[in-house]
């Protein structure tokens, strides 16, 4: 048989899908006639259709070799590129390509895609546009033409684009997907949950399509449903680091918003839900004008306010946070006592002891009280900052401890106001108590410290932010925090009990394991589960850093890293309680959230 009839052979055989047998055939002709330029292009195609992206690269580049302008080959030589991520490499080609064949609709499509990739948007557009002149009827050429106007903020025309495409082809998932996109991002949260809902139905193994649909759930803070989205998205994609964060965050927005006010206005509450979605999605600036809105219909609205806290914290106007959440705890338990018959043994004798010490002060009224905790000329002391940022260059993981953290005015300052407010309103089965910034553990000074703490140690704290805060009040002889990790960047953990009062000097303060928990852990697991944190820290042959406890000492670490408080034997008295307070830094990039 001569070279064109097994050449016209091998191109039937390839027609009918008889892949392999065609496959033999080029090959053969390319011993026999190593310059025949079809049976290289061929082969090249039916690699390509194989999806053998490498090989057929390769045998297109080596027909080009002999044919360096033939247009199809050049075509799928830029097919090929933009399919290995060589996007630049790619262009080149299809404009050679359609220097020679202007109207050629797939090298203007191809070439319209990978301007899309590369985030040349305007050019991405005007691209689309001439192929959609071309042929009005590419429908994705209208839902790829509807993510280019909306990256350059044309929401309008993107969106029509959107609905192009939906009439041509009502089941065009990718189409529903974006749309839902879009109204998520102008708040429209129904619109985009009907969107994410046709994108699921569509196409049930897209995670992206299950995460929106949870986003657009957080937005109508229907969280349960909303979680069980982003679960199915984490089937899909098990471990996938922004759903995993998204998860976590939902779970803490689910905790803050589980007890809305039922008698909130309908107006305030329909701010209050476009603030929980934008501070969700890091849109800080948005949920501050939303929650600022709520609390115009209502300024009371309790779970407002401590939004509003949290969102200026993030800010990085702390001062403002704390002024927040004052106004939450003064509006949800002012002229209310912090005791209630049911508390347990540990508060009933924590409650009883500061009752003696604000009538002390002369402060005789049982119910809520604040102190001031006003700003001092220097918190946080300055002499520490070398050997801190060594500490935290030198060591793996990062571990620094500070001593000497505040200056003298500034430690008696915030031991009067942990000592004296009435905000450690939650106990814990283990033997302490938790003031959170929302029943009162907020005031200037705490402010000034968390700014002072990022201008003194930069090269601790980074660009990260004060994300959340707490206090912690131990019972003299009580065991302490359980293992866990934190949901944050850096954790700062300092304590302001005086220098006699722990009564063992080898203990008392915390023990750091410096392992991090699986990439796939989500909060409950790093943040809860006890058990199987130590039999995860058995099973790594972890061993304990061990920091003893000292007045006016702080330790600061990576969140990410396990750790509990050190066993407690403390003198008896009031003025001798354990006293920790906790700021932590950023968001975890990672371990859920």
């Amino acid at each position: 048989m001569n070279i064109q009839a097994l050449f016209q052979q091998a191109v039937a055989l390839h027609g009918q899908g008889r892949l392999v047998e065609a496959d033999a055939i080029y090959r053969r002709l390319l011993i026999d006639t190593p310059g025949h330029f079809q049976a290289q292009y061929r082969l090249a195609l039916l690699l390509f259709q194989q999806q053998r992206t490498a090989e057929a690269l390769a045998q297109v580049s080596a027909a080009l070799a002999f044919r360096a302008d033939q247009p199809d080959a050049l075509l799928l030589k830029g097919t090929l590129l933009a399919s290995s991520g060589r996007r630049e490499e790619a262009l080149t080609d299809f404009d050679r390509v359609l220097a020679q064949k202007p109207d050629l609709l797939s090298a203007l499509f191809n070439r319209a895609l990978v301007l899309l990739k590369l985030e040349r948007h305007a050019e991405a557009v005007s691209a689309f546009d001439r192929v959609l002149a071309l042929a009005p009827d590419t429908i994705d050429a209208w839902a790829d033409r509807g993510v280019a106007l909306q990256h350059l903020g044309r929401m309008d025309e993107a969106l029509a684009s959107y609905e192009r495409a939906l009439e041509q082809n009502p089941n065009h998932g990718l189409a529903w997907l974006n749309r839902g996109i879009l109204y998520k991002s102008r708040g429209d949260f129904p619109k985009a949950r009907e969107s994410f809902d046709k994108a699921a139905a569509l196409m049930p193994r897209h995670a992206g399509a299950w995460r929106g649909r949870g986003s657009a759930l957080v937005g109508l803070l229907q969280f349960d449903e909303a979680l069980r989205s982003l679960d199915t998205a984490l089937e899909i994609a098990p471990g996938e680091p922004d759903i995993v964060q998204e998860r976590a965050t939902l779970l803490e927005a689910a905790r803050l918003f589980a007890d809305l006010p039922a008698e909130a206005s309908a107006a305030a509450e329909v701010w209050l839900h476009r603030a929980a979605f934008f501070q969700f999605h890091h849109r800080l600036e948005d949920a501050l004008d939303a929650l600022d809105q709520s609390l115009a219909g209502k300024p009371d609205h309790l779970a407002a306010l401590i939004l509003r806290g949290q969102v200026l914290t993030e800010l990085d106007r702390v001062e403002d946070g704390m002024a927040s959440y004052r106004r939450h705890a003064q509006t949800a338990y002012g002229g209310k006592p912090s005791r209630a018959p049911d508390d347990p043994p540990h508060k009933q004798r924590h409650d009883e002891e500061q009752r003696a010490y604000l009538a002390d002060l002369g402060i005789h009224d049982d119910a809520f009280y604040l102190d001031a905790g006003a700003r001092v000329a220097v918190a946080v002391n300055p002499a520490n900052a070398e050997n801190v940022a060594r500490q935290w260059r030198e060591t793996n993981p990062q571990i620094a401890v500070i001593d000497n953290l505040l200056t003298d005015v500034a430690l008696e300052g915030l031991r009067r106001f942990c000592r004296a407010s009435t905000m450690w309103r939650r106990p814990y089965r283990h033997g302490y108590l938790g003031a959170m910034p929302e029943f009162g553990f907020a005031c200037p000074l705490l402010a000034q410290i968390a700014d002072e703490l990022r201008t003194v140690f930069p090269s601790v704290t980074g660009d990260h932010r004060l994300r959340l805060l707490w206090g912690f009040k131990y019972d003299s002889g009580l065991s302490g925090i359980p293992m866990h990790a934190d949901q944050a960047a850096v954790n700062v953990n300092f304590w302001i009990a005086p220098e006699g009062a722990n009564r063992d000097p080898a203990s008392g303060g915390l023990m750091i394991w410096p392992v991090k928990p699986p990439p796939d852990w989500n909060f409950e697991r790093y943040n809860i589960d006890e058990a199987g944190i130590r039999a995860f820290l058995a099973q790594e042959g972890a061993e304990a850093v061990v920091i003893p406890h000292r007045a006016n000492r702080a330790v600061v670490f990576d969140s990410d890293l396990f750790h509990e408080t050190d066993r407690i034997d403390f003198a008896e008295g009031y003025l001798n309680r354990r006293i920790n307070v906790t700021m932590l830094y950023g968001r975890r990039r990672f371990h859920g959230g």
